[in-house]
């Protein structure tokens, strides 16, 4: 098989204009190329992104509206139309192939998973083929368990053949996957990715460098940790600002805040957060952002949490080379959403993180093989603390969860699956999954997976869907009415290099809006899930000012206790939708449908009824 050439990379990456290296998911700003312009590469490539979203803007249901749930074509005829507008998907169904044998439970339990963020490790036959130490419990044991451990955050960086084999394999595997090498980088397992932020800001040396600059969109737990911790640190923080309506990056003030003025000072500034794209609404991120921070003396963390399987392959980390990076890998794509996270720290900077400030090591965890985490809490030589906390950690991954927040497919939902009339598909056996349970849990199916189908086929399949998902829910409107629309879309449309994911809110006849948590609730009562958050950091020029009002809503975030007032933040609170690398057609069509039946005026109070019968309270008290 040969290597994909420069363009096609740069197609799946979202091409690069405006100079410079190609491989860059959005144009670089349009800052003036040092590069020779004779190349045909960066025109054919943006010549092809704008003919992808024309077509995609004109080929889903072209001169059509839906006022009616019940009008929306059936899944053959939908298919058959995506196809015909998405003729690039067809080149995509190796990932069917891999979702019907390796993660045959989707299918089973009908179960649409769009809420899923990370990197999964495994797969969920070969998650079936290990052992099982509780045979009678019918519960999927996991492959290993994390237990946190004590000691020095920057010790622990300089360790060298401390990991067990379990840990030194799995970090082998994960640097191989992000084309990270191990002698410019060192890693950390995290207990999550909010751990990675807390570790890196309670370490960081803010007495020298004390400003900290993140560029997100949407509230997070991560960042709130980081900003709260660098604060009490005595850090200057400061925040980008999106640009209603289509919430770009400001570009004006981000660099006002990142380009030194004084630039005969030599001193580090602080630290700049740098997520590569929204986790949120899908919105790529210019990577040269990490380029004029470098100049002026940042140190740059990357959070890579929202990557793609395989977005790292066109990231050009020899370009780039951040201090820090942030990633983070869950078991078992629909079936286990425990894990863990990992903060790497380039090899040259480690001298610079506190000693005393990060002693605690709050966050940092080993990774124990299943077999020993369960020895451990029967040993008697434990304290009863220590005890009652492996328990816990070994409790709460081996019971199943009905939560639709990242969470897995409930036991009673694959019971039924598997005592229905479907039977499930027969499997090679995998040679290099023997019984030797060390080298089952060294042998990452889910990665080896993605490394196989690669960058293009796994972007190309993204591409497809999302676009075809945000064309179908903006075709949905209001019946007697002008055209209003049932969906409201924050950030990126219909484009060539959006990211997999979707932020929207659904709104009645009357323009108001449904609430985010209501619309998830009743999507996992459908049996799909969805989450929600919370849009900040908008900035509305002068000619949208009359918008801020009606569309801003404001979200206590609890107390200050200096000025002793509530604090709140303002910003817009949306559902959202993730795509994954295994998701199809039948999985967005789902969506549309789900979503479309909002045309109905009195969907909402049929649901609440419906709930009644039930006696389903928990849900009503949403309602």
């Amino acid at each position: 098989m040969q290597p994909p050439c420069l363009m096609e990379i740069a197609a799946a990456c979202g091409g690069g204009s405006g100079g410079g290296s190609s491989c860059c998911p959005t144009p670089l700003l349009n800052f003036p190329s040092s590069t020779s312009t004779t190349s045909t590469t960066p025109r054919t490539s943006a010549a092809s992104r704008r003919d992808f979203t024309a077509k995609a803007i004109a080929g889903v249901f072209p001169n059509t509206n839906f006022t009616n749930p019940e009008s929306l074509p059936g899944p053959p005829q939908a298919l058959s139309l995506f196809l015909a507008a998405f003729p690039q998907y067809n080149q995509t169904q190796k990932i069917d192939q891999i979702r019907n044998k390796q993660y045959y439970h989707l299918n089973f339990t009908n179960h649409t998973c769009l809420d899923y963020i990370g990197i999964g490790l495994f797969s969920y036959h070969q998650f079936q083929k290990h052992h099982n130490p509780f045979p009678s419990s019918n519960l999927n044991f996991p492959f290993f368990g994390v237990s946190y451990r004590t000691g020095n955050f920057k010790s622990r960086l300089l360790e060298n053949g401390l990991d067990s084999d379990l840990e030194s394999a799995i970090k082998r595997r994960i640097f191989r996957f992000l084309n990270v090498s191990d002698s410019d980088y060192s890693m950390v397992f995290t207990a999550n990715r909010t751990s990675a932020f807390k570790l890196l800001a309670e370490s960081y040396p803010f007495h020298t460098s004390n400003k900290l600059l993140t560029v997100y969109d949407y509230e997070s737990e991560a960042v709130e940790a980081m900003v709260n911790t660098s604060q009490n640190r005595g850090a200057l923080t400061m925040s980008a600002e999106f640009s209603w309506p289509r919430l770009r990056i400001n570009s004006r003030k981000l660099k006002e805040m990142i380009v030194s003025k004084n630039k005969k000072k030599k001193t580090n500034k602080g630290l700049f957060v740098f997520p590569l794209h929204s986790r949120i609404t899908g919105a790529r991120y210019p990577y040269l952002w990490m380029s004029i921070a470098q100049e002026n003396r940042w140190h740059v963390l990357v959070d890579a949490c929202a990557l793609g399987p395989k977005d790292m392959d066109c990231f050009g980390l020899s370009l780039f080379r951040p201090d820090f990076l942030v990633c983070s890998f869950y078991k078992v794509f629909g079936e286990n959403p425990s894990g863990f996270g990992c903060l790497l720290v380039k090899k040259t900077v480690i001298s610079i993180l506190d000693t005393n400030s990060c002693s605690s090591n709050v966050g940092i965890v080993n990774l124990v093989p299943a077999d020993k985490l369960f020895q451990l809490a029967e040993d008697s030589s434990g304290t009863d603390t220590e005890l009652e906390i492996h328990h816990q950690q070994f409790m709460s991954q081996m019971v199943p969860s009905t939560s639709s927040f990242s969470g897995p497919i409930s036991y009673e939902s694959m019971k039924t699956a598997q005592t229905s009339t479907t039977q499930f598909p027969e499997t090679e056996e995998d040679p290099n999954l023997g019984s030797n349970v060390s080298e089952i849990e060294t042998k990452c199916k889910g990665l080896d997976q993605m490394d196989s189908l690669g960058l293009i086929l796994i972007s190309t399949r993204a591409r497809c869907l999302i676009n075809w998902l945000v064309s179908s829910l903006l075709k949905l409107k209001h019946p007697n009415t002008e055209g209003v629309s049932l969906v409201k879309i924050y950030g990126p449309k219909v484009k060539f290099d959006r990211g997999p994911a979707l932020a929207f809110n659904v709104f009645d006849w009357k323009g108001e809006k449904v609430e985010p948590v209501l619309v998830q609730k009743l999507a996992d009562r459908s049996n799909i899930s969805l989450s929600y958050g919370f849009l900040q950091n908008i900035w509305f020029p002068e000619k949208y000012a009359e918008e801020k009002g009606r569309v801003l809503e404001r979200k206590e975030v609890g107390k200050d206790e200096k000025m002793k007032k509530v604090k709140a933040n303002l910003g817009i609170s949306v559902v959202t939708a993730a795509l994954g690398f295994l998701t199809n057609f039948d999985d967005v069509y789902k969506l549309w449908c789900f979503v479309a039946q909002f045309l109905d005026a009195d969907f909402v109070e049929k649901e609440r009824w419906r709930y009644t019968a039930l006696n389903q309270r928990t849900v009503l008290e949403v309602l």
